[in-house]
């Protein structure tokens, strides 16, 4: 009979992971338990992923506000600390905002607006509009903002950032100021001692202030950058991707982690005979249509990922076939028909017609995107993700 099922994602339940286990013997148990008690087999060019936190928690890579604290006066000379382009999170931000105020003296926080990067939003663009603001050209007081706008609260989480962020950094010893602006130069009106929290457009903005003569400029991603008193640290990434782990303790992004993937595809290459691909998940990487937020929080989607997941999807996009090259057939020809296409396609088929419309995205965007998906961030359970027929095709049986 011919192949009825394609791409099959699936949670794997796995023991609750502590600071020194070994993961990769904890994957690939889990995984081919898994398989056992189910009933399935492995196949080549499977996918296993697991989710960044466990990998993290398995490294102990932690940090706390305070080595935070003495990370930020040590570099940014702990007076007044323009913090700019923050995102809106109690689990994302919140932690880290603590760590900073308690290394200086005062924190002018500059919010964008309306919306943070990833799309949490302080006002809506009708409510700009009704007020004559240029979110583009115009710098708002906290008292200026406050007479605008009021009192807004996170559709989702009901939480008045600027009143929560404002009362944190004071509850942190440090003096608190508040503005709205987009242009990063913005800051040195109030400072030039800037920390971008910025994620994805931090190089930019990074380089417009030095640019514009900025005497001291940091990122996230070069604070916690290296141990602070015997900390964790994320060379590359600093606190990008960290996320809130008790009240005074941050978990921060994985490091080192391809040795990792690479140990978990060998062992399962061992036990199984089959060589499947493997990666490390964070964030998805897309936008939810009503709250208008845009899941990547992370730095990146996958850190660490083996071999074959490298690159971006080659397919042809069979209602263009269908409706174009084989319109006049049907039924079992038009099936036939647009196999054969699929098995001679091109290596590259990038701008060519017949892949119109399909993703043009990294595999491990789109992989990473349905992981998180498929094992959610709450109580699930399920840390480790087995996908099965992602590369199959029409043709496969």
């Amino acid at each position: 009979m011919s192949r009825t099922v394609g791409t099959v994602s699936r949670g794997i339940r796995a023991p609750i992971i502590r600071q020194g286990d070994d993961l990769a013997q904890i994957v690939t148990d889990a995984v081919l338990e898994a398989a056992a008690a189910e009933g399935y087999g492995i196949r080549d060019r499977d996918v296993i992923a697991m989710t960044e936190a466990i990998v993290a928690r398995a490294q102990g890579n932690y940090c706390t506000v305070d080595d935070i604290a003495a990370d930020v006066r040590a570099k940014l000379g702990g007076g007044t600390v323009g913090v700019i382009f923050p995102i809106l999170s109690r689990n994302r931000f919140a932690i880290c905002l603590r760590g900073i105020a308690k290394g200086a003296r005062k924190v002018v926080l500059m919010l964008s607006y309306p919306s943070d990067e990833v799309g949490n939003h302080l006002v809506s663009l009708d409510a700009l509009d009704e007020k004559g603001i240029d979110p583009y050209k115009d710098v708002l007081s906290l008292e200026q903002y406050r007479a605008l706008f009021g009192y807004e609260k996170h559709r989702f989480t009901g939480v008045d950032y600027v009143a929560y962020y404002e009362e944190l950094i004071r509850d942190s010893g440090a003096e608190a100021e508040i503005i709205f602006a987009n242009d990063p130069r913005a800051i040195l009106s109030y400072t030039d001692h800037v920390l971008c929290c910025d994620i994805h457009t931090r190089a930019r903005t990074k380089r417009l202030l030095k640019a514009a003569g900025a005497a001291c400029v940091f990122g996230l991603d070069e604070i916690m950058n290296a141990p602070v008193n015997g900390s964790g640290c994320n060379e590359q990434y600093g606190l990008l991707g960290s996320n809130k782990a008790t009240e005074t303790q941050i978990k921060l992004f994985p490091r080192d982690c391809q040795v990792l993937v690479e140990e978990i595809q060998r062992r399962l290459l061992e036990k199984t005979g089959k060589h499947v691909e493997v990666m490390v998940y964070g964030d998805g990487a897309f936008k939810d249509p009503v709250g208008k937020i845009w899941e990547l929080a992370d730095p990146v989607v996958s850190p660490a990922y083996t071999a074959g997941l490298e690159g971006t999807p080659n397919e042809l996009k069979l209602k263009y076939l269908a409706d174009n090259d084989f319109a006049h057939l049907s039924g079992k020809a038009l099936q036939e028909a647009i196999q054969a296409q699929i098995r001679q396609k091109d290596a590259d088929l990038v701008g060519k017609m017949a892949s119109e419309g399909t993703t043009p995205r990294r595999l491990t965007d789109l992989i990473g995107s349905l992981c998180d998906l498929t094992s959610g961030s709450g109580d699930k359970g399920t840390p480790i993700v087995h996908i099965q027929g992602y590369f199959d095709n029409y043709t496969n049986e």
